[in-house]
């Protein structure tokens, strides 16, 4: 029996014309995905007006070594939640394991550890997330909604926010030039 087809620890890009524009040149660190639904967070967008240190401020956390870095848009469920996808040397109780690619912190430790400079090496701050229910993430795929991909790490830490669409897809040896809002059956 084939095992289904589960996206966790990948990278989602949204195909042109998808539809929502909110997800216009999306790109979905994909967190979790099972049978019972998904979750990624969206590192495509910036958040505007608020950065790390204006961040760690609101929680009254002094920033200390943390950089003063940009935060990015999760997505729209939950936009007051915060979300850190980060390298895998460090982990706290919370924190979840995405394959052998990343973690997924949401508490307050995380935050403490990096501007006490004991926190990952490498990190992406976000508000909010992505989220699907069962079987609907499928649905979007089948209806070439997304297209996923493995991506890297230099991808993921490393790409300007306003290239990594595009490079995610040119890492995926497609030139997103090409794309096209039309699609149809053979």
């Amino acid at each position: 029996m084939d095992q289904a087809p589960f996206l966790t620890g990948q990278l989602l890009l949204a195909m042109p014309g998808i539809g929502d524009p909110r997800f216009e040149k999306a790109v979905i660190a994909m967190c979790v995905h099972d049978e019972n639904g998904a979750l990624g967070i969206g590192l495509g967008r910036i958040v505007p007006r608020i950065t790390f240190h204006g961040l760690l401020k609101q929680l009254d956390i002094e920033p200390g070594a943390a950089p003063d870095v940009a935060i990015h848009l999760g997505g729209p469920v939950e936009p007051q939640r915060g979300f850190l996808v980060h390298s895998l040397d460090w982990g706290g109780q919370e924190s979840i394991q995405v394959g052998d690619r990343w973690a997924l912190t949401a508490t307050l430790d995380i935050l403490k550890a990096i501007a006490e400079g004991r926190g990952p090496k490498r990190w992406i701050a976000a508000l909010g997330y992505a989220g699907w229910g069962a079987g609907q993430l499928e649905q979007e795929l089948c209806g070439n909604g997304w297209f996923a991909t493995e991506g890297s790490d230099d991808l993921l830490y490393d790409c300007d926010v306003d290239n990594r669409w595009s490079a995610g897809f040119k890492s995926a040896g497609i030139d997103p030039r090409l794309l096209t809002v039309d699609f149809g059956t053979a």
